[in-house]
């Protein structure tokens, strides 16, 4: 159950929501006085021209009535002294303060005296209904309009000839119709508060979700371009640095015994140097590969990784490169970026793992998508899936590869049977706008 604190004494509740009114505010103003409700704004100015119009009529009648009586001059004086009671009102601003109590007491003592002195002036009641229930706390509000109606009722009496049961029952209507108008707008002016207080809440809702969605967007694409920039490296540094090792630790070996062999794995290691320094200049360019940065596409980079890797290789392996069909539209930069960053991956993985003799690669146009084929006539293996190679430790290189082909929305093919070499088969959609949510590979 919620708590509420309890008001001061005196200070009442709000008999339209049941909540302790604001601290210096009563409930008949904490709404209708707020600067940016109209209605209020409209419902002063009415009730301030018809307390002036009906204070004048009233003035009017009474000197027409009865011109040249004692009582005149009072009368007058009291018409002026009331109407500058009211203009003072607006000054002293709506909230029960002492000066407003008092304001208001001697406003409609005056008024009572008028009455008195000139029945008239009962019409006067209904623009200090309203006076009364902007500031008074809702029971005294109410005494005071019962207070003003009665004092209607009684001069109307006086001015007919007889008794009316009209006179006694019209004041009342009267008084209960301006209570309900002025209580209904009170409960749409807190249903328009309340309902713009929602929506403040629903609008900071929504914009700190916006700035945690675009948060998380932010980690997520930060995730991605490190898991993108791993792959790179993988490909091309990482496999270059670790080709390096193998041919520095062959070139020491034969140092002695071999000087020539030693000088020409040194040689080689020299250019993989050259090549990883213009990859690694590349990405800190725009992470381009090199050889689409030198132009031709990637048929021409694919040619020039497959000479690359036959020279490299020293007789022990030679790589070739086909293409089939023809190309109808260019392809998007990031489909030949992770094609030919999958052909290099690949083929690191057959010079280290295969002991492969000969490798072929086949890039396929077709209508709808574009297929690069790699293989080699090595010593195979057992597919296992999503894991790479049976009892591989190593398991970077075809976790990329799907990794790549998974964010074009492509999909991963290995045939391998051990002792009769591999085949994958990397396809990549043209049409397609985003990567499946679960993309099978099939193996």
């Amino acid at each position: 159950m919620e708590h509420r604190s309890r008001p001061a004494p005196g200070a009442g509740t709000d008999t339209v929501t049941g909540r302790a009114p604001e601290a210096g505010r009563t409930p008949g103003n904490a709404v209708r006085d707020r600067a940016g409700d109209p209605d209020a704004r409209w419902l002063t100015a009415l009730m301030h021209a018809a307390f002036f119009l009906l204070l004048g009529a009233s003035l009017t009648r009474f000197l027409l009535r009865h011109p040249g009586e004692a009582r005149t001059p009072w009368i007058i004086a009291l018409s002026v002294a009331i109407a500058v009671l009211y203009v003072i009102g607006p000054v002293l601003g709506s909230r029960p303060t002492p000066r407003s109590l008092v304001w208001l007491g001697v406003l409609v003592a005056v008024w009572m005296v008028l009455v008195v002195l000139a029945p008239s002036f009962a019409w006067c009641a209904v623009p200090l209904f309203f006076t009364g229930l902007r500031i008074l706390p809702p029971r005294a509000a109410l005494a005071l309009v019962a207070l003003l109606t009665l004092f209607v009722v009684a001069a109307q009496l006086r001015l007919a000839d007889g008794f009316d049961p009209n006179l006694v029952l019209a004041p009342p209507a009267v008084a209960a119709v301006a209570t309900a108008v002025f209580v209904h707008m009170q409960r749409q002016a807190v249903r328009q508060r309340e309902l713009s207080e929602r929506q403040r809440e629903l609008i900071d809702d929504l914009l700190r979700t916006r700035r945690e969605l675009a948060a998380t967007e932010r980690r997520e694409g930060t995730l991605a371009e490190r898991q993108r920039l791993s792959m790179e490296i993988h490909d091309t540094l990482a496999q270059g640095l670790s080709s390096q090792q193998m041919l520095l630790q062959a070139a020491d070996r034969t140092w002695d015994a071999d000087p020539a062999t030693a000088r020409r794995h040194v040689r080689t290691a020299t250019g993989i140097a050259e090549r990883n320094l213009a990859e690694a200049r590349r990405f800190v360019h725009d992470l381009a590969p090199a050889d689409l940065a030198e132009g031709g596409g990637l048929e021409a980079a694919l040619h020039a990784l497959a000479a690359r890797e036959t020279a490299q290789g020293q007789g022990r392996l030679t790589v070739r490169c086909h293409v089939e069909g023809e190309r109808h539209t260019a392809l998007p930069d990031r489909v030949q970026s992770a094609l030919l960053r999958i052909a290099q991956g690949a083929l690191a993985n057959v010079k280290e793992h295969a002991n492969a003799t000969e490798a072929a690669l086949t890039l396929t146009h077709l209508d709808d998508r574009v297929v690069l084929d790699i293989a080699d006539n090595g010593q195979g293996f057992v597919p296992t899936g999503r894991t790479g190679t049976a009892g591989s430790v190593r398991g970077h290189g075809l976790p990329a590869i799907r990794a790549r082909l998974h964010q074009l929305g492509g999909t991963l093919t290995i045939e391998s049977v051990p002792g009769e070499g591999t085949v994958l088969s990397a396809a990549v959609p043209l049409t397609a706008t985003s990567p499946p949510t679960a993309p099978e590979d099939l193996v």
